[in-house]
């Protein structure tokens, strides 16, 4: 993706999204407690797939999840894979 994206964290939606080109991708969590999250939803729209938005969004939110010690539950396919394919994330699930 050669743009930089904005993307915004809802906390008390428990999404992370973003508006490109008039198109809402965004990502989904549950907070379950005991510092545990759980992500169990990516959604980028089809006039934007193939532009690194769903990654983008499951670094923000690993990012997020990393910075306050929390374990993360990938839920999501594509999560899951992410984090298989980056050896940073493969041990915290």
């Amino acid at each position: 993706m050669s743009e930089a994206l904005t993307i915004h964290h809802d906390q008390a939606g428990h999404q992370f999204e973003t508006n490109v080109d008039g198109h809402r991708a965004y990502l989904t969590y549950m907070d379950l407690g005991k510092q545990t999250l759980d992500i169990y939803r990516t959604f980028v729209p089809n006039a934007l797939r193939g532009r690194g938005i769903a990654a983008a969004l499951t670094e923000r939110a690993l990012a997020y999840a990393e910075e306050r010690g929390y374990t993360v539950i990938p839920s999501c396919s594509y999560v899951e894979r992410y984090m298989e394919r980056h050896q940073k994330y493969s041990s915290k699930a």
